[in-house]
This record gives structure tokens, sequence and C-alpha cells, in this order.
């Protein structure tokens, strides 16, 4: 399973992912949900930053995530009677009472599952909350190679304001484990508030994913069919291809 999100990690988490995924997937995951015309459920919702649109849009979206820290983020954006969509569970064990149209496992969800046991239970667990007809869309990336062999070294990603005269840095490195095809990753926050400088390491792991071994895992599930797109426009996989985007359908 993953590692937990600290609290420090929330708490700069919207402000740095706004700049760094905002632009990339959240049309995509908007216009899918907007179409749906039933229960949607966001899986490893976090803090809202799609599940939040999905209400301003009249979707009957829920959500789910394993860090609580994310979680009381989210909390606090919502009214009290909206609460009840949102609770902590995980992708392997979720149980919910309704069972939904669509549900999505955006940005990088699914690999923080590193063992293949736990992906195909995710994949059943999931099959077994959709209706008929339902969909699983969730996201990874296509390996690039050359970083995935030699590795980071303490490259800044995001390097901005958090309030008028504070700055957080975020510097990722990361060390890859080819055999096992996990990216151990470490994620340094620097900020100050003023009185203080603070540092801050967290480090979690994620499993990479090659094309054939997507199909075999969905395949081996409970869905009965599957798209991979190569883009978040809908594009097939071409040798650009940045992204895998598999649509699973019950």
């Amino acid at each position: 399973m993953a590692d937990l999100y600290p609290d420090y990690f929330a708490r700069f988490y919207d402000l740095i992912y706004h700049e760094v995924r905002d632009s990339v997937d959240n049309r995509f995951y908007l216009e899918r949900i907007r179409e749906t015309k039933g229960k949607v459920l966001e899986i490893g919702v976090g803090t809202g930053r799609l599940f939040t649109l999905g209400l301003e849009n009249n979707a009957d979206i829920y959500g789910i995530d394993i860090s609580p820290s994310m979680l009381d983020i989210l909390r606090a954006k919502l009214l009290p009677e909206q609460n009840f969509r949102i609770s902590l569970q995980d992708i392997i064990n979720f149980k919910l009472d309704s069972s939904f149209d669509l549900i999505i496992a955006p940005f990088r969800v699914f690999m923080h599952l590193t063992e293949k046991e736990d992906q195909l239970r995710s994949l059943n667990n999931v099959c077994h909350h959709l209706n008929p007809g339902g969909r699983f869309i969730f996201d990874v990336f296509v390996p690039d190679l050359k970083p995935l062999i030699t590795g980071l070294n303490n490259v800044v990603d995001f390097d901005g304001e958090y309030e008028p005269g504070k700055r957080v840095k975020r510097i990722v490195s990361t060390k890859p484990d080819v055999i096992n095809q996990i990216i151990n990753i470490s994620f340094r926050l620097e900020w100050n508030d003023h009185k203080s400088d603070y540092k801050r390491e967290w480090k979690t792991s994620l499993r990479f994913f090659f094309r054939y071994e997507l199909e075999h895992l969905v395949e081996r599930s409970l869905f009965r069919k599957y798209t991979i797109c190569g883009d978040f426009d809908g594009n097939e996989l071409y040798p650009g291809s940045k992204e895998f985007i598999i649509t699973c359908n019950k």
C-alpha cells in the first residue's frame, strides 16, 4: 500500500499541484464526471482537486482516500452536510453501500500499488462497486527509460509563494529498482514563515507499468473489456505517448 501523505505535504498539496498537474488532466476527468448521469466515485480523492469541481458541476460524487491529513483539508472545504461523501478507505478493501456508474483513480493512484496481488484485488473490488455498463478510468505514466535507469538528483519541480512573502520549494530525487519496476522517490519540502526555515523529507514508492503488462493485468480481472489511450485527448497509443489512460468496462 501507499505511504500516507504527511500533514506538511498535504498543507502545500493544492498549491503545488495546481501548477504542475491541473492543466494536464483536469479537463479530461471533469468531462467524464459531467457526462455521467449516475453516481461517481473518486479513489485517491486527496484534498479534492477534482472532487470539488465535480460538486460545483452538480455531480453526485463521492471520494475515498487513505490519508487522514489530505481528507482533513478536503473536509474544511466542504459544507458539513456534504461530509458524508468522503471516507477514509483504500482501493483494495473499500466497501460502500452504493454502486457507481463511473469510478476514477486519477493521477497515478494505481501506481502506489506495488504488488500484483493488490493490483488485481483492487481492480476486482472496483468492478464489484460498478453498475452494469459502468466504467473505471485510471492513468499511469508511460515509462521513460533513461530517467528510470539513471534516476533524478535534487531536481526542483516547484518554487513559489504560498503566502505573500513566504515561499515553499519542492526538491525531488529518485532511485530506480528496475528489476522490481519500482521508483523510490524522495520529496524534500523547504519553506519559511518569516520566523524560521523548515525542511521536511517524505519518501514513497511507485510501480511503473508497460503496455502489455497492463493489458494482461486487466484481462485477468473481472472487467469484460477495456481500452488504453495514449493521452488525455483520447488518441491511440503512439511513439510519443507519455500517458496510459485505461478505461475498464463492466
